[in-house]
């Protein structure tokens, strides 16, 4: 009996943006398990995505992301950050597939067997899955941006050019997510000057630090929560099971050293205490970690370093 070969299908979502990074996806379809509705993402509603999204994660016999961030992209360029992209979602796969089914047209991965397909989102079952979660994974991405770049409104334009959009780049400026060698990004990039001022320089170490956290899988719960008679919070997140406190240190070379040694007892018991507040009022019960995060603004770009559970110890 001749065996059944597996088929993966291939897509991306974000090449066009002018922020945020370049999403692809694999998914091998079980033929045991078929799924209705299957389509191009682009020509579904965000709810009729959301729920194929969760149909396809539990009925799919292999389902993987492979991403591409915005300062590979920019190092790259877009069609070499999407391949890059497409290649970690095949390799991501718990199984080599047999045949891969890429929509588009002259993309070559490393695998013996593949065909390129135009417009397979919209005819082939497996790449319109992939679409779906490629589409459905970058926007949970750009959603968890806009926590803490929220005047560009990334929720709802998930980065592409739209005139809402321009108007907030010509008016804020470029923020680390941008693709800087794209147009119009390019005109808006801040200067060393501005990066210095000590009031922006804060702002900005807290958002890099929580673009950090996002591209090491975190979930961003909250940026600068003020909690009442205790101070603020500067980022919240979800690492897994554990819900973590950031305290973000920004300085410049020389600054105050260390990010282990740039909070006091004091500041570490308002923060714990902060924290507790912070989990009774949102109705949390799961294990806490506090973490210091330190950003180092040179010319050659931040530097940043992580220190799990940086305010445990005495």
């Amino acid at each position: 009996m001749t065996p059944v070969r597996t088929v993966a299908g291939i897509d991306e979502a974000g090449r066009g943006p002018l922020a945020g990074p370049v999403l692809a996806a694999a998914v091998v379809l079980d033929p045991e398990r078929p799924i209705e509705g299957l389509a191009d993402s682009k020509k579904l509603t965000a709810k009729r995505r959301a729920a194929l999204y969760d149909v396809i994660m539990a009925q799919a016999a292999g389902v993987s992301a492979g991403i591409s961030q915005r300062s590979e992209i920019d190092r790259i360029n877009i069609l070499q950050a999407t391949l890059a992209a497409m290649q970690r979602a095949v390799d991501n796969l718990s199984f080599r597939p047999d045949h891969l089914m890429i929509d588009g047209q002259g993309l070559i991965l490393d695998h013996p067997s593949q065909e390129t397909i135009v417009r397979g989102d919209a005819t082939v079952p497996a790449i319109s899955a992939a679409s779906i979660i490629a589409k459905v994974t970058r926007d949970r991405i750009m959603a968890q941006y806009h926590k803490i770049y929220p005047g560009y409104g990334f929720d709802q334009h998930m980065g592409y050019g739209t005139p809402e959009h321009l108007a907030a780049l010509a008016e804020f400026g470029a923020c680390p997510i941008h693709r800087q060698s794209f147009n119009p990004v390019a005109r808006h990039l801040p200067s060393w000057q501005q990066l210095r001022e000590p009031a922006k320089m804060g702002r900005l170490g807290e958002q890099l630090a929580g673009t950090y956290l996002i591209e090491q899988g975190h979930q961003i719960l909250d940026w600068r929560y003020n909690v009442p008679h205790m101070g603020e919070l500067d980022l919240v997140a979800k690492d897994g099971e554990e819900t973590v406190f950031v305290e973000v240190k920004s300085q410049v070379p020389g600054g105050w050293g260390p990010a282990e040694v740039q909070v006091d007892r004091r500041k570490r018991d308002r923060i714990m205490a902060a924290a507790q507040h912070y989990c009774g009022e949102k109705g949390i019960d799961s294990d806490l970690r506090f973490d210091v995060i330190s950003v180092t603004f040179t010319k050659a770009g931040p530097e940043i370093q992580h220190m799990k559970s940086g305010l445990n110890a005495d």
